[in-house]
């Protein structure tokens, strides 16, 4: 997707939880589930390391999906809010849209997923 397209968006369970700009996606994630789904894409440097989030739990059914946002059960930064509210669509970053109460202009840093997994 990297090289064939201008904008990029992001599924969880049938659903779209980010959507933006190529660019602003592949380097700065709003949503958490979009974090985990590019650390999981192999890395081309055999000499390079990748930091992969393993995500705990698993997939919810896509015909029984949970209360509040869809991610919450696999998600290691939710908060109550999460388990009982969808989150709207909002326009986090210029051009870039999440569904996600925790999505903030500024990405989520991976050393806060290495804290809580």
């Amino acid at each position: 997707m990297r090289h064939i397209a201008d904008r990029v968006a992001v599924m969880y369970l049938g659903g779209i939880v980010e959507i933006g700009d190529k660019r602003k996606v592949y380097s700065a994630s709003l949503h958490p589930s979009t974090l985990a789904l590019l650390s999981a894409a192999p890395e081309p440097d055999p000499d390079r390391k990748s930091r992969r989030i393993v995500l705990e739990g698993d997939v919810p059914s896509p015909s029984r999906i949970p209360s509040g946002c869809s991610f919450h059960t696999r998600c290691p930064i939710a908060q109550d809010i999460c388990k009982v509210e969808r989150p709207v669509w909002r326009e986090v970053a210029s051009g870039q849209m999440a569904a996600c109460h925790l999505a903030t202009p500024n990405p989520i840093p991976l050393q806060v997923w290495e804290a809580v997994s």
